[in-house]
């Protein structure tokens, strides 16, 4: 927003525009906070898909690229007329949304895709062993606790797991099923970020991303577990804001 503040040097023209994808079950309204978190020369601009929050009626995805084809039409909304630069950032199922999203992105005229941020991710050539789809409810979300270090408690409400279930039942799936689109690197710095105690993607899995990047490459890790980013959102959105300057 412009400002009438003479000692305000900030060039709205510079702002990079931060596209957040969601990880499984979550929602876009996870980033707004990081808002406040990020510098001036930061806009965060955080991507819903179907199935939950302001779309709870409408059909989740159970596959990556048809979600992209979704999440396009309301990136360019969202983006606005002109030039932009952007980064993408996804953590774990929103890692391979935003790694599908960069390629899709890197030769569109008018956007500078400046910096790729995948967390709680291995490379996309890499697949878990362990599976969630397909088990009865109670061992799905048994075994996604396992995944992800830890329990929501909406899930021990009756009415809130029979609303959310679904969806978090159609972005495991769609994560589980996923085969990228192509395997070439990526023309653009990519920095992997860890919880240095996530016992679901370990150093090697991780840091197996470096095989997606032709430029700079980065592996950092944050302390905490799978789920790291939901207390050190500071730290991360800290890291993110230096590596855009």
């Amino acid at each position: 927003m412009p400002t009438d503040d003479p000692t305000d040097t900030t060039d709205p023209t510079d702002t990079t525009k931060l596209v957040c994808l969601p990880y499984a079950g979550a929602g876009a309204s996870f980033y707004r906070p990081w808002a406040a978190l990020a510098g001036a020369a930061l806009e965060i601009v955080p991507l819903q898909l179907p199935g939950r929050e302001r779309l709870i009626d409408e059909p989740p995805h159970r596959d990556v690229h048809q979600a992209l084809d979704d999440l396009l039409p309301q990136l360019w909304e969202r983006l606005g007329d002109g030039d932009h630069k952007v980064a993408l950032f996804g953590h774990s199922l929103g890692a391979v949304l935003a790694y599908e999203l960069a390629h899709r992105l890197v030769t569109e005229p008018g956007i500078e895709l400046a910096h790729l941020f995948v967390s709680g991710s291995p490379h996309p050539g890499r697949s878990r062993e362990q599976r969630a789809t397909g088990l009865s409810d109670d061992d799905f979300l048994a075994r996604v606790g396992e995944f992800a270090g830890y329990r929501h408690p909406a899930f021990d409400d009756p009415e809130m797991r029979e609303m959310l279930l679904p969806t978090l039942r159609a972005d495991v799936e769609m994560h589980e099923a996923y085969v990228p689109s192509t395997l070439l690197p990526l023309d653009v710095p990519l920095t992997v970020v860890r919880g240095e105690d996530d016992t679901l993607v370990g150093h090697d899995a991780a840091a197996s991303w470096n095989k997606a990047s032709g430029r700079d490459f980065a592996y950092v890790e944050i302390p905490g577990g799978h789920m790291y980013l939901t207390e050190s959102a500071p730290d991360l959105v800290g890291l993110i804001a230096s590596k855009l300057r």
